[in-house]
């Protein structure tokens, strides 16, 4: 029943509460044990663009799920807490500088610091492995989570407003970046301490909000088997790679995973091959001059009397 409904990507704007895994087990239920996966978790409490990738355009997973990501956000000075954001709780702390203190220059001087490249310790409560253990199962029954800090990137990090014990701000950072632990350890550089009160994922490579689409657009949506309406339209996905169109010969060549000569101009080691103007069948990887191997094949293999040699 799940080949009723097309491969491709489709954007959900998660609301906060669900966790990233609820959204895709709704996805599969709505498309009837379809395959479904998605790119770039979002925390229960976080909100905004969650990419589901679907059937065959899992395998794009790859390039999409270490993409760039930007967000809006919201922290809470004068309260560290377990978990870094909100639903921890608050972690007492002496002598804690008191945030009536803080001018918004200051502030901005100290957020400063956490942009571009820098090691991030990630927050306890999290999903990072841990001997095969998530870090959150480790921490909720109080044990040790020897975490280690990894390399993230940063690339703007802006203060929008201040009132109060509240600041709003504006990021945008490279995968595997927490925005829990940035508003944690920019509280600890204050020396007031800090959490994330809320979080809206605003844009996941080239996918915004606007493209995005409610979960419960989509029940009724798949009954009318229009589903492919809320797709994002192929040709648009992965726009920093060049897209060809296959002639018949080469697309049923493309579909058994031989190699092929392709009309690409440019010295791109890999490009997205079409057939048509909405099946996206393959990434391919130049060998050398115009001969590509595909890398990852999207669509059915082909007949073999549809091509010879």
């Amino acid at each position: 029943m799940s080949d009723l409904f097309p491969d491709g990507v489709l954007v959900i704007d998660k609301p906060e509460g669900p966790t990233s895994h609820d959204i895709v087990a709704v996805a599969r239920r709505v498309m009837r044990g379809k395959k479904v996966g998605h790119t770039g978790t979002l925390d229960p409490l976080a909100s905004g663009v969650l990419p589901l990738v679907l059937g065959k355009a899992t395998r794009l997973a790859q390039f999409l799920s270490t993409a760039e990501k930007t967000y809006v956000a919201e922290l809470t000075l004068g309260e560290s807490t377990t978990t870094f954001d909100r639903a921890g709780s608050v972690v007492p702390r002496e002598h804690a500088r008191q945030v009536v203190d803080i001018a918004r220059p200051e502030l901005d001087g100290v957020i400063a610091r956490f942009r571009g490249a820098y090691l991030q310790l990630p927050p306890p409560f999290s999903a990072k492995k841990i001997q095969g253990v998530p870090a959150y199962k480790l921490a909720r029954k109080q044990k040790n989570v020897p975490l280690k800090s990894v390399a993230v990137h940063v690339k703007s990090l802006e203060i929008c407003s201040v009132e109060g014990a509240c600041a709003r701000f504006t990021a945008s950072v490279g995968s595997g970046t927490y925005m829990r632990s940035i508003a944690h350890d920019l509280g600890q550089e204050m020396g007031c301490g800090a959490h994330l009160e809320s979080l809206r994922r605003t844009r996941v490579a080239e996918f915004g909000i606007d493209d995005s689409h409610r979960l419960e657009e989509l029940e009724p949506v798949a009954k009318q088997e229009a589903l492919e309406e809320l797709f994002v339209h192929p040709r648009k996905l992965l726009p920093h790679l060049p897209g060809v169109t296959a002639n018949d010969e080469s697309a049923a060549k493309i579909r058994n995973g031989r190699a092929v000569n392709l009309p690409e101009l440019s010295k791109a080691k890999l490009v997205k091959v079409f057939y048509g103007q909405r099946e996206l069948i393959c990434i391919a990887t130049r060998v050398a001059g115009t001969l590509f191997q595909p890398k990852i094949v999207l669509a059915e293999p082909a007949p073999q009397l549809l091509y010879r040699g």
